[in-house]
Order: structure tokens, then sequence, then C-alpha cells
């Protein structure tokens, strides 16, 4: 539980600190025969903020009680 909080947390900075994700994606325009025209597309995804401030508190709070838990 305590790795997995420590990964939810990454997660979570990393998504405060890059907002978007940019990737490319082919697309097929036209296809004749054997020719085909493909075209390449910039997709972006946007990552709403308090979602990686969630993920931050989350990933705390798993770390927290691993914690509490191992102490008694």
């Amino acid at each position: 539980m305590k790795i997995f909080g420590i990964i939810l947390i990454v997660i979570g900075i990393l998504a405060m600190v890059i907002p978007s994700l940019t990737f490319p994606r082919r697309e097929k325009i036209r296809e004749i025969g054997p020719v085909e025209a493909v075209a390449e597309k910039k997709e972006t995804v946007s990552l709403a903020p308090f979602l990686g401030m969630t993920a931050v508190a989350a990933g705390a709070a798993m770390v927290v009680a691993a914690v509490i838990t191992k102490q008694r």
C-alpha cells in the first residue's frame, strides 16, 4: 500500500506540472488500390489540475495509513 501511495504522489505531481499531453495520430485520408494517403494529426489531452491534487492527497493518505498501521 505504501508503494502504491508513492506512485500516486508521483503521478499527481506530474499531472500538475504537465497540464496537457500531445501525441501524433495517423489518419487514413484516401485509399485507391495499393496506394493510400495518410495524414498525421496532433492530438492534445488536457489534464485537470484538481485530478493531480486529488492523486497527491490520496497517495499521501495511503502512505500515512501504511506508516500508522505498521507502528501498531
